[in-house]
């Protein structure tokens, strides 16, 4: 028999869920810069003091962000079973959707990290979070460990053995180029005002095949 969470944690996960979506849906309607604490506080009627019990800063929510959208991907193509470069298209796509609902959060997510001095940790997610985020899904998300290097190098390497990715550079460099295309091509789409993100991911990811 499963072993039952502790109410308190299932309502301070509970908590910092809904000030995660809150975010989401404010970032939907102004920049992140535009968001403040105080605002979010009181649309989820929480004082300061516990926001920064959950998010350390208010940037954290787009890291936040980050652990749950990469878990979800992993999720996704751990179901489908999809390798190599069908697998890597999938990532960018899964970009590309979100794009449609809230253009602005890949944008910010990008300002975020031109300012921090390396890619950050992804956070630990409690095993309240994971109850209420995956439901079902638990012991499947617990196993994962988020990280967009390893998801994008998994890739290239069945990519590769399977002569879906003719380009002649080590997987370590291809790594890095998809880092690029991953930020710089979304960035690029938006300066151009593509509607269509994924379009302007192909056009980058064809450099895989030249």
């Amino acid at each position: 028999m499963k072993e039952k969470l502790p109410l308190r944690e299932i309502k301070k996960a509970r908590t910092k869920i809904k000030l995660f979506h809150t975010a989401l849906d404010i970032i939907g309607e102004k920049s992140f810069r535009e968001v403040y604490v105080e605002e979010l506080c009181e649309r989820v009627e929480i004082s300061k003091v516990t926001f920064f019990k959950m998010f350390s800063r208010k940037e954290d929510i787009l890291i936040y962000f980050m652990r749950l959208w990469l878990t979800d991907r992993m999720l996704e193509l751990k179901e489908t079973n999809k390798k190599g470069l069908t697998a890597l298209r999938h990532v960018f796509e899964g970009v590309s959707e979100y794009a449609k609902e809230k253009p602005g959060l890949m944008l910010s997510l990008i300002a975020f990290l031109s300012e921090e001095k390396m890619h950050p940790c992804m956070p630990h997610l409690t095993d309240a979070e994971i109850h209420l985020l995956y439901p079902g899904k638990e012991e499947q998300v617990r196993k994962l460990i988020p990280n967009l290097n390893e998801v994008f190098a998994n890739c290239v390497e069945e990519g590769k053995a399977a002569g879906e990715i003719t380009l002649k550079m080590d997987i370590s460099q291809i790594v890095k180029l998809l880092h690029s295309i991953f930020y710089g091509a979304y960035l690029t789409a938006h300066v151009f005002q593509t509607q269509n993100v994924m379009e302007m991911y192909d056009l980058h990811l064809n450099i895989l095949n030249p």
